[in-house]
């Protein structure tokens, strides 16, 4: 019996120490690259009016950056999951509204800025369109986010939102 009470505690002890030595497995310097987007802010349209709020977390042992979005002006709501994908090298957004509407984005970082893009896909017209979202991180510590739309057919880019973050006191 005392036997397998020594053998039932050291096997405890060795899992126990190998959890505590188990390395962060979302710590590495890519991982932390859209941490300047982490924080509560209050997000500004071009005029300085607010159009929202937005919390963003890091979540699941580091492994996650959780976007939770609501509209100062109306119900709408959104919530999008950001992780730096170590298979294809790439950071992927996957953002979920209130009215159901996915976007699935894949990118990376470029100096200051995280620049995700969306596969092509046909609007309800039929037209071949792609996004392209853009967070900048200024000097003065705000973001700001411009989300661009490029429709095949006209071969330009329109912005769809404009937001500048800034954190809330």
């Amino acid at each position: 019996m005392k036997k397998l009470l020594f053998i039932t505690l050291l096997i405890g002890f060795q899992i126990s120490a190998f959890a505590q030595q188990k390395p962060c497995a979302c710590c590495s310097e890519e991982h932390r690259q859209f941490d300047f987007w982490v924080g509560d802010w209050e997000t500004v349209d071009s005029t300085g009016k607010v159009i929202g709020y937005n919390n963003i977390v890091i979540m699941q042992d580091s492994c996650i950056i959780q976007e939770n979005w609501n509209s100062a002006s109306s119900p709408y709501t959104g919530t999008s999951y950001n992780f730096y994908n170590t298979t294809t090298k790439k950071w992927e957004q996957l953002w979920i509204d209130n009215g159901g509407n996915p976007l699935k984005l894949k990118g990376e970082r470029v100096g200051n800025q995280m620049i995700l893009y969306s596969d092509i896909a046909k609007s309800q017209k039929g037209e071949d369109y792609m996004n392209r979202v853009t967070w900048t991180v200024n000097d003065d510590g705000t973001v700001r986010q411009h989300w661009e739309v490029f429709k095949l057919s006209e071969d330009n880019w329109k912005t769809v939102f404009d937001g500048l973050y800034r954190k809330k006191k």
